[in-house]
């Protein structure tokens, strides 16, 4: 089981994920959500199936929804009550996948 993170070391993870970025992670009680927004449904399937087998390779799964063109994602260790390095470990492979999705 992974160690949940304090507010600082959470703080300083996310500096460095933002720090390339426009659509800012955002730090939101015990957890980091961000929405993702695509060209199309097709587009926003293809990214959740794309960040699925990631979340499998972790196992390491994220609250998410999908409405049409958006994918809002939520990510927190429930084991841990708070978030832990699988977190930023999965948040960094997805936008990874997010850049990708977007040609």
């Amino acid at each position: 089981m992974c160690n949940r993170m304090d507010q600082q070391e959470i703080e300083k993870q996310l500096q460095v994920l933002n720090s390339k970025i426009n659509n800012k992670w955002l730090l939101s009680n015990d957890r980091i959500k961000k929405e993702f927004k695509f060209r199309d449904f097709n587009e926003a399937l293809n990214f959740m199936v794309r960040v699925g087998r990631h979340a499998e390779d972790l196992d390491h799964h994220p609250d998410w929804c999908n409405v049409y063109d958006i994918v809002s994602i939520e990510l927190t260790t429930h084991s841990a009550k708070g978030i832990t390095e699988l977190d930023l470990s999965l948040a960094s492979r997805i936008e990874e996948e997010s850049i990708l999705a977007r040609p």
